[in-house]
């Protein structure tokens, strides 16, 4: 709808019934001037967006004054994975009484909008896949805003063979006993890298930038791990970015770099708690312990408590945010500790540390498995050396009341087999003979008694 406005006092009206509307039925109405060099107000239109019943915005246009976009729009690789992004304003635009902001917008990798004074800005990403912004002139003026066009710039991604870069990068912190900060990171090679590769890996924690040391090799003498013991990274901040850089070299094939910002936080391995103690007050657990090394303070760290009943078997796992714990528990059974800690509030939460050591409550004794398997074979042993000795015995004592009858045998041999079987032929024929020599003088006698 047309619509014409030619005194002065329509906008304090509009004004006053803007502020009712809101006050009364909070209906919120802006208005946006856009002004050309007319220095009268003409071809004005009202527009109307609502959003919902009780918020509409309603545009009220005026064609008076021309916002020009930058000028000189480049985009510089000043460290590993900054970019500074630089502009000038463009010399048409009158100044005036005008305030001038720029509205920044990322593209790539990660898409972010925000509005600066300055004619630069620096730019922290990952730039292995490139980098892309535009930006455009914001001009306020008496409490409108104006916008002029966007203007666009762009990065190309490095040089490199497809499949060459690094996968599954993985880095850890971990805050030493000396007050410094050690980095490990880890990674598999391209799966189109060749064999003769060689990974490189960079770190750049703010403005100081460091190659890595100390390699850890596969199989194809290919770098995969690095390590160092000391750092730049300071301890103490929060949420500040580790930027890690891995290039390569081959014979065979261009090696695409690839970058991965890290939060130190999120990374930072925890330390375990210290001086754990557990000990019994009637049927409940007390347990205490000190917080992890750490520059940051007991109140910033959670930690888990591990509780096994070793005789049941059942485990707990507790959530506590104190550097204490009481339990009821019983205390007939015996009990097995462990604690764990992690960041809580004052920063990211990081990875968990590992657990402290297994400590022991409760009456009964923990039996050692291998000094109980030696106990089971001792006995077994003694059991089945008394069985066969008791075998033995009864069979000594049934031998002895049932003993088997002898055989005899012959243990000599007959010097002289023919004289013996002659002389056992010789008897036999001399008793016969006698034997009839016998009836012969019987027979004799009883006849002469006879007759």
């Amino acid at each position: 709808m047309k619509f014409w406005v030619l005194f002065k006092d329509t906008f304090q009206l509009l004004g006053t019934f803007c502020k009712k509307l809101l006050r009364e039925y909070n209906i919120e109405i802006k208005f946006v001037m856009v002004f050309l060099h007319y220095p009268l107000i003409i071809n004005s239109y009202w527009s109307k967006q609502c959003t919902g019943l009780l918020h509409c915005e309603y545009f009220f246009f005026f064609l008076t004054v021309q916002v020009f976009p930058p000028v000189n729009f480049t985009l510089t690789v000043s460290a590993l994975a900054r970019v500074l992004l630089r502009w000038k304003p463009n010399p048409n635009q009158e100044q005036k009484n005008y305030t001038i902001r720029y509205d920044v917008k990322i593209l790539a990798p990660v898409s972010e909008e925000y509005d600066t004074k300055k004619t630069y800005s620096f730019q922290t990403a990952a730039l292995h896949n490139g980098f892309s912004a535009h930006i455009r002139t914001l001009l306020f003026h008496n409490g409108v805003q104006m916008t002029s066009d966007w203007v666009t710039a762009e990065l190309q991604p490095p040089p490199g063979a497809a499949n060459t870069a690094v996968t599954n990068l993985s880095c850890a912190t971990h805050f030493t006993i000396f007050s410094t900060v050690s980095l490990h990171c880890t990674w598999l090679p391209g799966k189109g890298a060749p064999e003769d590769t060689k990974y490189f890996l960079f770190y750049r924690y703010e403005t100081c930038t460091e190659e890595c040391q100390d390699y850890i090799k596969d199989k194809w003498n290919r770098n995969i791990e690095c390590r160092f013991s000391v750092t730049h990274i300071t301890p103490d901040e929060i949420d500040k970015l580790i930027v890690i850089h891995i290039n390569g070299s081959s014979k065979y094939a261009a090696i695409r770099p690839f970058q991965q910002l890290f939060n130190q936080n999120a990374i930072e391995k925890v330390n375990v708690p210290r001086n754990v103690t557990v000990f019994l007050q009637q049927n409940d657990l007390l347990a205490t312990w000190e917080k992890p090394i750490s520059p940051f303070s007991k109140g910033c760290f959670e930690y888990e408590f591990y509780l096994i009943n070793l005789k049941s078997g059942n485990k707990q796992t507790l959530k506590i945010y104190s550097n204490d714990i009481r339990l009821w528990i019983d205390v007939t059974c015996k009990y097995s500790i462990q604690i764990r800690a992690n960041h809580h509030l004052c920063c990211r939460r990081g990875f968990w540390s590992d657990w402290s050591e297994i400590l022991y409550v409760g009456e009964n004794k923990q039996e050692n498995f291998i000094a109980w398997i030696l106990a089971v074979l001792c006995v077994s042993m003694c059991a089945t050396i008394v069985l066969v000795g008791i075998i033995c015995k009864m069979k000594f004592v049934w031998s002895k009341l049932f003993p088997p009858i002898p055989t005899p045998s012959n243990k000599f041999r007959d010097p002289f087999p023919n004289e013996y079987e002659r002389a056992r032929t010789c008897t036999s024929e001399t008793e016969t003979e006698l034997g009839s020599f016998d009836e012969d003088l019987s027979c004799s006698a009883l006849d002469d008694f006879v007759f």
